[in-house]
């Protein structure tokens, strides 16, 4: 059995939230905490990783001032990224070396889109992958359209 502690933190800043995480995996590697979900929602707010191409915003600077959505240059991997109010955002804090068997990175990440497709279909949602995209895709409507 894996002991997993789950924080329900409602809206939280993506600047908060990014130094609480940094906090939990410091504590995590001295094993001073269990494996750790973080449940959150953001302000409206995009995310610029390591490998975003300013082109993949679609919106002006503007545009994204007027609306109050703050972007915010990040270390972490991938493009730009959305996140907003009504989005529920998970973060987990993991030592994957506790796991049997072992995973990497990779298949961890791969295991939570699984559990959150079939989470999504139990609720009559379709979703799924996107072949070479990270995350877990549903239909919807642009957040911006101007």
């Amino acid at each position: 059995m894996h002991l997993l502690q789950v924080l329900q933190l409602g809206l939280l800043d993506y600047a908060t939230g990014l130094k609480l995480q940094e906090t939990l995996v410091e504590l995590r590697k001295q094993g001073r905490i269990a494996d750790t979900l973080l449940l959150l929602e953001h302000p409206a707010v995009i995310t610029l990783g390591r490998n975003a191409k300013e082109k993949n915003i679609i919106a002006s600077p503007e545009f994204l001032a007027k609306q109050g959505v703050e972007v915010f240059e990040t270390n972490r991997g991938g493009d730009v990224t959305f996140h907003g109010p009504g989005q529920l955002v998970g973060y987990p804090v993991c030592d994957l070396r506790g796991f049997s068997p072992r995973i990497g990175a990779v298949e961890f990440v791969r295991r939570i889109e699984e559990v959150l497709i079939r989470v999504c279909g139990d609720h009559g949602i379709p979703a799924r992958r996107i072949c070479g995209l990270t995350g877990v895709w549903t239909e919807g409507q642009k957040p911006f359209q101007h």
